[in-house]
């Protein structure tokens, strides 16, 4: 059942065939479920805080003197069990720059919890707020109303998914801005005008399957299919890759980004029961490089906390009340 599973969800990654840049993207995606899906809220039953910083096209110079287009992104998520709501709440904010526009994002998630006999299906609900940016643009058309400048919206949102967790296999689907907000910006005429700019959706489609090649190396092989709903599925991008882990302490593993890049990345766990880990990755770009520099840069923090422990005390019974 679970290798079905896994087959079919791989196939479905493997259709998406076109590349964009769509809400932040990151390397360490194998690492982050609580970014793509609320229903991961909980899912492994341990808390866990990641913090993600991504530097994509490193270096990168404008032609006009401005900042073009090196997205810069920072991104902080928890995930906590909840057994008395029957399932666990997760909490996110990042804060992402590309170009004129800045954008950050605050996000409340909640999971509801169905055990299965091989695993754990979470289903997801998030408050999403955003506030978007935007700075001085140059216009084709001098007095353009379309055009934003110098201004800024607030606006909230919401986001649902679902996450399966297995003993070996995961796999994780989430939607966001479902509400399909509609920001308003002054336009760079000037005037009364408002240049208006419309939330689009984004679905994530993640699986991964732990392989126990011995007692102390596991194998993952991972993929990720990512598509935004304004193109009629012209915004469609996938990522594969594997990671070796050694004793649950030292990993590396390679990827590929369809259409722009390679990837690479190593890390190291530490601490009690290897609670803390660091992680980076590289990635270098082998698509259209001329239009872009050739590499980025992305660090992994993360923390894993043991597992909740319910301690009931045991009834103490008396013969007093025993008829």
């Amino acid at each position: 059942m679970q290798k079905r599973l896994l087959l079919a969800t791989g196939l479905l990654a493997l259709a998406f065939g076109a590349n964009a840049q769509q809400q932040p993207q990151f390397s360490h995606y194998g690492f982050n479920g609580m970014f793509l899906s609320p229903a991961y809220a909980g899912i492994t039953n341990r808390p866990e805080f990641t913090f993600l910083g991504r530097y994509q096209y490193a270096g990168y110079t404008a032609a006009f003197n401005d900042k073009g287009g090196s997205p810069q992104t920072f991104m902080l998520t928890g995930s906590l069990p909840v057994a008395a709501i029957g399932g666990g709440l997760g909490l996110g904010v990042y804060r992402d720059e590309i170009g004129a526009t800045k954008t950050l994002s605050a996000q409340v998630s909640y999971s509801y919890h169905i055990k299965m006999n091989s695993g754990k299906l979470g289903i997801g609900v998030q408050g999403i707020f955003n506030n978007i940016s935007k700075g001085e643009y140059r216009a084709k058309d001098a007095g353009d109303p379309n055009v934003p400048f110098n201004s800024s919206d607030r606006k909230f949102d919401a986001g649902a998914g679902l996450w399966y967790q297995g003993e070996n296999l995961y796999v994780g689907l989430g939607v966001n801005n479902l509400l399909g907000a509609e920001y308003q910006f002054a336009a760079v005429d000037a005037g009364k005008n408002k240049a208006k700019v419309l939330a689009e959706r984004h679905a994530y489609l993640t699986t991964g399957y732990n392989f126990d090649i011995s007692e102390s190396f596991v194998l993952t092989p991972t993929a990720i299919a990512k598509m935004d709903f304004a193109g009629a599925g012209e915004s469609l991008s996938f990522e594969v890759g594997a990671r070796g882990t050694f004793n649950d302490r030292f990993w590396g593993g390679v990827g590929y980004r369809h259409e722009e890049a390679a990837t690479g990345l190593a890390g190291i766990a530490f601490g009690k029961n290897n609670m803390m880990r660091v992680g980076y990755s590289f990635d270098l770009v082998v698509f259209d490089p001329e239009a872009r520099t050739r590499s980025s840069h992305e660090i992994m923090l993360s923390l894993r906390l043991p597992e909740p422990v319910m301690r009931i005390r045991p009834a103490i019974r008396t013969p007093r009340y025993s008829f």
